[in-house]
Parts: C-alpha cells; structure tokens; sequence
C-alpha cells in the first residue's frame, strides 16, 4: 500500500515550539523594562518568525509553526486569553518537574469563562499564516481544554456556575467559538497539546490497586473525555485537529511517567485525525496500546515521537527504523508518521540543547521518514 504521505498528520511532522534565540529574548527583556516600545518588540519577533519558518521549509515540513514564539507557556498564556481567566504567580502545583523544577505561573477564574475575541492568539497566527509559502500549512497549536480541570485552575467553579456540569458546557462553548475563529484566519490544521492525559496516566497506574484513591483519576479522566467529546465533533469538517499527548517538557526535564494503556479507553474513540505520542525512552511503555489508540480508524495517523527533543545526542536512523516497524505489529505503515517526542521549547526558557542540535534532530525526522515511507 502507498503511504499516505499527503494526509495530515504528515509522516515527517513536527510538535511546535522552537527554541527562543537570544535576539528574541533580549527585544522581551527591553521591552519588560522600558527600554523598547510594544511595535519594536513585535517587530523583532516577526523577524525571528521569519527566520525560523523559513528554515522549517527548507528542511521539507509541509506543516509549520510560529515556534511558538509568541508566547512564554506553551499552554497557559492561551488560557489567560480566555474571558475569565487570569495569570497567578508563585503558584502551587501538584508536580513538580524532575529537580523539583517548577514554572510557578498558574490560571485562576476570575468569572465566567468565555470566548474573548481578541485573543492575541489570534493576531500571532494571522501573521503565520500571512508568511507561509504556498503548499504549507500554518499549524496552530492551543492547549487541552482539560487543563482547566486540575492544577487548581478550577477552584472556584462554584463561585461563578450552579453545577460543574455548567462550568464544563461553559469551557466547550469556549473552544468551539475559539477554535472556529481560527478556522475563520484560515487555520486548517490545529493540534491541542495534552498532558492532562499523562497525568492521569501517572495516576491511575500508582493508584490502580487502591479504588478509593483511583476514583477522582477516573472522575477526572471522564470529565476529559466528556468535554473533548463534546467540542471535537462541532469543529468545521475540513479543519484536521490532532492531539499531543506530552508528559511534560521543562528545561530537558519531564513530569509523568507510564504506558498509554491507562488512559487508550478514554481517547480511543475520540475524533482526532492524529496522535503526537512519546515514545522517546522507556517511560511510555511499550508499543501494545497502539492498537487501541488507532482503534483502526482509517482517518487517523500515529505519529511516534522516537526522536527527544531533550538532549543533543542524534539517534540511530537504524534504531528508529526499527522501532517504526516495530509498531507495524499494531498500526499499519501508511497509518504511522515521526516526529520528536515534544517540542524544543514548551516554555520560554527552552531545553538543554543549541538551535544547531535542534534543526539536526528536525532534519533526522525528515531523513528517516523519507526513507521509510518512500513512494
């Protein structure tokens, strides 16, 4: 069978964010203290945006990002755009990353949550895509809604909706209408970044012999399904939505750990046209929830994240080769793709890697998928 090499997500793909040069963090620290004007910085920005979408074609990705250069979170400034949603800092979570490493910003309702239509997500993709060259997608990548749920985002509901089940229509009502907006920009392909699901997985895996301690996991794990099963299926048909199930990525550290088996029941039968799955080392487990995770839909591709974005070493193209045909045994060729296990920079400060080690690992995907899914 031909591989489906034109099908989103595409064999060789990439996750999103890239590394912030040193131009771009100096034009924000200027402009944190004065010493530049908004449009200067903005500038600066742009110019970086260029650059790396640029190198991104270069490189053969038929579906590009900003890099998410825009943005300090890869998931909370999105949340803070929302209406009634504000940043906190010195925040508490309920993880820390590895070196107890924590981001400290967080998300707190101030109100009812709603669709804000000027979001300045809006406006960072209106330039993306008013760069792309013909033949390339902007890809647009926004956070789980999930995330609203837990890391006390969601404290005062009660404050704000008579029932929880109010508060959750109120989050979908809010990404149908957001997501439709970028649809509108002319967005074609968005990803939601979720590590809601390795969170639960960590969760249920520690606690699968205690149903007492497992029971708010599930609850939590349903309300994520409820909801992304409620906004997947209102989204305009030819708009391709994957998602990129991350166990977190800060500073070349990560937060969860176990197998996709624990959460392949709740997101098997989600519509998403792709899985972005981690599959750098051995805290994903092995390969059988794949099986369940396709669910043999035949609009949907696995995208196998073999290749870390966390250390500089390349891999092995032999070693990697092997692993895709590995993964034969439970989706078949033309229904898997490659890509790194995560982005570069999930936030500003970005992983423990030089942006030369980070277009090499981007041009190893390439390579390798070229090889692999040859026409």
């Amino acid at each position: 069978m031909t591989a489906q090499t034109d099908t989103i997500p595409f064999t060789a793909d990439l996750v999103g964010s890239l590394l912030r040069p040193q131009t771009l963090k100096d034009a924000q620290a200027a402009l944190a203290a004065g010493d530049i004007t908004a449009a200067e910085a903005l500038a600066v920005q742009h110019q970086e945006i260029k650059r790396i979408v640029d190198q991104q074609v270069a490189l053969g990705f038929k579906a590009v990002t900003d890099g998410e250069f825009s943005r300090q979170y890869w998931h909370l400034d999105f949340l803070w755009g929302l209406n009634g949603v504000d940043e906190i800092q010195h925040a508490t979570y309920e993880h820390n990353f590895k070196g107890d490493i924590n981001a400290a910003a967080n998300v707190t309702l101030t109100g009812k949550i709603s669709y804000n239509p000027d979001h300045p997500f809006f406006a960072a993709f209106s330039y993306l895509q008013s760069i792309v060259p013909a033949g390339v997608l902007a890809k647009q990548t926004i956070p789980s809604p999930a995330l609203l749920f837990r890391d006390h985002r969601s404290d005062h509901w009660a404050k704000y909706y008579a029932t929880i089940a109010d508060y959750e229509a109120a989050v979908v009502a809010a990404y149908v209408a957001t997501i439709q907006h970028f649809y509108d920009l002319g967005c074609r392909y968005l990803q939601i970044d979720d590590t809601n699901w390795a969170f639960l997985i960590q969760n249920l895996r520690e606690n699968e012999h205690d149903e007492a301690a497992k029971q708010p996991y599930v609850e939590l794990a349903e309300r994520a399904h409820r909801v992304l099963a409620a906004i997947l299926p209102q989204l305009p048909k030819d708009l391709t939505v994957t998602s990129h199930i991350c166990r977190g990525n800060f500073q070349s550290t990560y937060l969860f750990a176990g197998g996709y088996q624990y959460v392949a029941d709740y997101i098997k039968d989600l519509p998403y046209a792709g899985l972005f799955l981690e599959y750098d080392n051995d805290r994903a487990g092995d390969f059988t929830p794949l099986a369940k995770l396709w669910n043999h839909d035949e609009h949907k591709r696995i995208v196998l994240g073999l290749v870390t974005s966390k250390f500089a070493e390349l891999e092995d193209p032999a070693a990697i080769k092997a692993r895709i045909q590995a993964a034969t045994a439970f989706v078949p060729l033309d229904h898997l793709a490659l890509s790194t296990q995560c982005g570069f920079a999930s936030t500003a400060e970005g992983n423990k890697v030089t942006e030369a080690q980070q277009w090499a690992k981007l041009k190893l995907v390439q390579e390798i998928a070229a090889e692999v899914w040859a026409k």
